[in-house]
């Protein structure tokens, strides 16, 4: 190994041009890839108020269709009756919330000020076990106040400065559309990228009546359910008690003509992330595929320039590689020699590339996580330690070495097959 090195360094210093265009293309196209894993691994990596992200199975959305023989059917949220008969009383997972999986804007105000337009999230007590939110002050609503349809919201750290100069208001007074609620606590900010848990203020869902509210024979509403679980190995024991649940239910709405669709719901974090519409279960092969064949892309392009870089270089090699064999040097020791001195190099300018993508996905995470068909008035942020995971770090990696085989390996088993009395002859 301190051969290979010293050998790559004294190579680098004889073709420095060669060398330095070497390491600039594989660096800009670890970059360019790794941007393109980030953008999707934001979306299901952990982090605060989702740090459980690995354990998380989702319920979004419901599906009905009529069994009276008509080809009809309804998708969308489900009520506070349908999630409770589905999800509320599963007995493996640690804990189920019920919440809308979606937000929307209302006007916050406080005493004589102007109000302002805040993203608003409706929740049940459960929600506040099940997602992590840090907070500064006050604390969460509990069961009691759920349940006695008690006024009160918790909002966010900015929220709370805009409305009221500090972040200690718990107890205080605020006015959300006209109404007034008691500030039950404060929480840090939450990222956009939090899908499921993003607003910017929260409050109980049995305040506004969505409890109540519901249609299709009171079996679609406006809410959807997120399941904790104890470990993804109880994955499939969470799934088959839904089914079971799922069953019942629809046994017991048989009256109404209305069947209850699952669509294999509920759907793992990577699942729900990629689930467009509530009418269609999401391809998760379909999109590995794609996202494989995009990196592949990636990779191909700037190998096959890489490789004709690496031939040149090892062109001017041919007198050293004739010496080699002709002191004993076999050809698979050559080759593995060739390979990884571009090993070192790749992996030189990968650790650039990849230090390039994190800075510049931090720099730039207002318009590159931008959320699709979101209103939000809140650029998505980032924190550092959401890019640099151990996973990205991985793929990083195996970016690395799939690039240097695909741009040296040709290259070296050429060069490794050259014959003896022309390699000296540097022909």
């Amino acid at each position: 190994m301190i051969n290979v090195i010293k050998q790559t360094i004294a190579q680098v210093r004889a073709q420095k041009m060669l060398s330095i265009i070497s390491v600039v293309g594989t660096a800009l196209s670890i970059f360019l890839i790794m941007v393109v894993v980030m953008l999707q691994q934001v979306k299901v990596v952990p982090f605060s108020p989702e740090s459980n992200r690995d354990r998380f199975l989702h319920a979004k959305y419901g599906s009905v269709h009529v069994t009276n023989g008509e080809d009809w059917e309804s998708n969308g949220f489900i009520s506070y009756a349908t999630a409770k008969a589905l999800y509320a009383g599963l007995k493996t997972p640690e804990a189920v919330t019920v919440y809308t999986p979606y937000n929307m804007t209302v006007n916050i105000s406080q005493a004589a000020q102007t109000a302002i337009p805040v993203k608003q999230m409706q929740t049940d007590d459960v929600f506040w076990r099940v997602f992590d939110f840090v907070f500064i002050d006050g604390k969460p609503y509990d069961a009691a106040t759920f349940d006695a349809a008690i006024p009160v919201v918790v909002i966010s750290e900015s929220v709370s400065r805009q409305l009221f100069g500090t972040t200690e208001v718990t107890g205080r007074q605020v006015m959300i559309d006209h109404t007034p609620f008691s500030v039950a606590g404060v929480v840090k900010d939450v990222s956009t990228l939090a899908s499921m848990s993003y607003a910017q203020i929260w409050v109980p869902f049995t305040v506004t009546g969505l409890d109540k509210s519901s249609w299709q024979q009171g079996i679609m509403g406006s809410l959807g359910a997120t399941i904790l679980a104890r470990s993804r190995d109880d994955f499939d024991d969470i799934r088959a008690e839904c089914d079971a649940a799922l069953k019942k239910y629809n046994k017991e709405i048989e009256p109404t003509q209305w069947e209850l669709v699952s669509r294999n719901r509920p759907y793992d974090q990577e699942k729900q992330v990629i689930s467009d519409s509530s009418n269609f279960e999401p391809d998760v092969k379909g999109a590995r595929r794609t996202r494989f064949i995009i990196y592949l892309i990636l990779l191909i392009v700037p190998a096959i320039n890489l490789s004709g870089m690496t031939e040149s270089r090892l062109r001017k090699r041919v007198e050293e590689i004739g010496v080699r064999r002709a002191f004993g040097c076999r050809r698979s020791e050559l080759f593995t020699a060739i390979l990884s001195e571009n090993l070192l190099l790749t992996l030189f300018a990968g650790a650039i590339g990849w230090l390039l993508s994190v800075t510049f996905a931090w720099l730039c995470s207002s318009f590159l996580f931008a959320q699709p068909y979101s209103d939000a008035s809140v650029a998505p942020t980032v924190d550092i330690a959401m890019l640099v995971q151990p996973s990205t770090f991985l793929w990083a990696l195996l970016f690395c070495f799939i690039l240097n085989l695909l741009s040296s390996g040709l290259p070296a088993w050429k060069a490794s097959r050259i014959s003896l009395v022309n390699a000296i002859n540097a022909k």
